[in-house]
């Protein structure tokens, strides 16, 4: 069984993979009990958006994973998935303005992602 912060990077990497945009990880245990983690990105398009989770979903459940849940809103602007201890949020760049989930959860640890990134 992974740890909650070995799914989280699992995810973030596989994000990354397929070119996620602007990737974002916060620590939220500590403001919440929804999640330990919210993963937050954006994805070009609306297409982008769907392929960014389904290869998320995918990766997490190779690692035996399962997904909880899974909610779409408004054509694909914005997609979540819910893996217990990480909840990722995919959106559309308007999407993400919109909802603005880093300024929500602006009391979260921002996780320092640099050293599992690709470079640009």
């Amino acid at each position: 069984m992974m740890t909650a912060k070995e799914v989280a990077l699992a995810v973030t990497k596989a994000l990354d993979e397929k070119k996620g945009i602007d990737i974002k990880l916060l620590k939220i245990d500590r403001v919440s009990s929804l999640a330990d983690y919210f993963l937050i990105c954006t994805g070009n398009s609306s297409t982008h958006v769907k392929t960014l989770c389904d290869y998320a979903e995918y990766v997490l459940e190779e690692l035996g994973e399962p997904m909880l849940g899974r909610e779409g809103h408004r054509g694909n602007s914005w997609e979540l998935l819910d893996f217990g201890s990480i909840v990722v949020h995919v959106f559309t760049d308007e999407a993400r303005k919109f909802y603005d989930l880093e300024r929500l959860w602006a009391d979260a640890e921002q996780v320092d992602l640099a050293s599992i990134l690709l470079p640009d």
